[in-house]
């Protein structure tokens, strides 16, 4: 798999190096900040919003300026950042052995523990017994749910309340992936909700007026072994309804987990695929908001760009050695960072999820594939619509050189170098490799628009996106 350089050559073929000279896993891309960049001109400290200053011709900050052509697309005198609120109150105890912590960290925020895991998961059938065993010798009384599946249907969750509700639970615990987090938040929520349809309290959907989102939930702890879907530090968990079809979201404060423990050694027995569509997952947290937000922050960027580069970079080394400790501790972080609201303040849009989870639950792909099976044709279509922002995603993240290139050649450059890392991590890009037909896009249209279009009849995006241009869009990813 092609491991992107740690180093950048610049137009002339000089080593720009010096633009992010850092240890191992460093990501700082650029030292000067990133504005209109002319010849000649750059940026410097103290300059406001929109402000350009010139540098000398052949210093070392205007070569690393020069090396990294991007405007910041600023909205002049309107600002940068949206508006935002934020609040994320999940403790988090990481590092290497942090697994061991579980018992005592559990006993502090309750006494009758539901755990909650897959139903067949060989790859952790030793954590599990090891978890349950501290909490056992930590004086809790412990009863286990292991029934979740990938993609968790609400049926599976009212399972579980009852099982909860009939040995009064006073905590839940989830250790595993994604599924089993946002399993064990929605079971949490579900033991004092009042409403007899649980699924009324998935909230991202048209009928609103049958929306009660959950106002209370136990406490509960998490115990992430993939790095994915950043569930472990976010108010969101994710269900299906095998019978309508759909998948979406629950969001509410009291779904923020109490503590989660972050153990890169967990993550160590990973089959190859799951390690892979991790960081592709994660990646694509990021890159969304992106891609497909209005801020124009300059510390929004590079935090975006950085992180997006530190799995790229970390995603090959652990597929090549699974031990690799350092991968392992830089794709977990990369993980809850990517959704913990640190990269999208104020600009919460998923469009490419919301096509995803369609796929999901009409074609039984999983989380990260339906992503992959999106993102390449989506790409390519809004190139032309933000060239800019997809100039600075070849350059900044993608690594492409520019020697002899134009704009335009580096944007597709940049796209199809993003295509083949996905692909070089053992998933589909195509809509056609997994069996979806020309003949499937209509229902899968159909859905997406009943499910997540806004009432404009428009998916909700940076620009909005209308039912033609997704179309085109579908018809790309065959």
């Amino acid at each position: 798999m092609h491991a992107f350089p740690r180093h950048h050559v610049d137009e002339s073929g000089r080593d720009a190096t010096i633009a992010h000279r850092l240890p191992r896993g460093g990501h700082r891309l650029g030292v000067a900040t990133p504005t209109a960049i002319r010849s000649g001109q750059g940026s410097v400290p103290g300059r406001r919003s929109g402000q350009s200053a010139v540098l000398p011709t052949g210093s070392p900050l205007e070569r690393v300026a020069r090396t990294f052509q991007f405007s910041n697309e600023h909205l002049g005198n309107e600002g940068s950042l949206r508006p935002f609120e934020y609040h994320n109150p999940v403790r988090i105890v990481f590092g290497a052995g942090a697994f061991k912590r579980l018992g005592d960290e559990a006993a502090a925020i309750g006494n009758k523990a539901l755990v909650v895991s897959y139903a067949d998961e060989p790859a952790l059938t030793k954590s599990l017994q090891r978890g349950v065993q501290q909490l056992v010798d930590s004086g809790m009384q412990v009863t286990t749910f292991f029934q979740v599946q990938p993609n968790p249907e609400v049926q599976m969750v009212q399972r579980g309340v009852e099982l909860a509700r009939d040995i009064a639970a006073d905590c839940v615990i989830g250790i595993g992936g994604g599924s089993v987090m946002d399993t064990a938040k929605a079971i949490a929520a579900g033991v004092d909700y009042q409403g007899s349809d649980l699924w009324n309290m998935v909230n991202s959907r048209h009928d609103q007026d049958q929306v009660v989102p959950p106002q209370s939930a136990l406490p509960t702890l998490m115990v992430p072994t993939l790095a994915a879907t950043g569930s472990e530090m976010n108010n969101c968990a994710v269900l299906s309804h095998r019978e309508r079809g759909e998948k979406s979201y629950i969001w509410s404060d009291c779904l923020f987990p109490r503590t989660a423990i972050l153990d890169p050694r967990l993550t160590y027995t990973l089959p190859p695929l799951q390690t892979a569509c991790g960081g592709v997952d994660t990646i694509s947290h990021v890159m969304e908001i992106y891609l497909n937000g209005q801020d124009q922050s300059d510390l929004l960027h590079a935090w975006q760009e950085g992180l997006m580069r530190t799995v790229i970079e970390n995603l090959p080394a652990a597929l090549a050695d699974p031990r690799d400790r350092h991968a392992r501790e830089e794709l977990m972080w990369c993980a809850s960072c990517a959704i913990n609201g640190w990269a999208s303040p104020g600009d919460p849009w998923t469009p490419m999820h919301q096509i995803g989870h369609v796929l999901t639950a009409r074609h039984q792909v999983n989380h990260a594939t339906s992503l992959a099976l999106v993102m390449p044709a989506w790409m390519d279509f809004f190139k032309t619509i933000k060239p800019e922002r997809y100039f600075r995603l070849a350059r900044r993240v993608m690594q492409v050189d520019p020697h002899r290139r134009t704009r335009e050649q580096i944007i597709d450059q940049g796209i199809d170098a993003f295509r083949q890392f996905v692909e070089q991590a053992g998933l589909p890009t195509r809509l056609s490799q997994v069996g979806i037909t020309q003949d499937d896009l209509g229902p899968i249209l159909d859905d997406v628009r009943r499910i997540s279009f806004n009432a404009r009849g428009q998916l909700t995006c940076n620009p909005a996106v209308t039912e033609q241009q997704l179309t085109t869009i579908l018809e790309k990813s065959l």
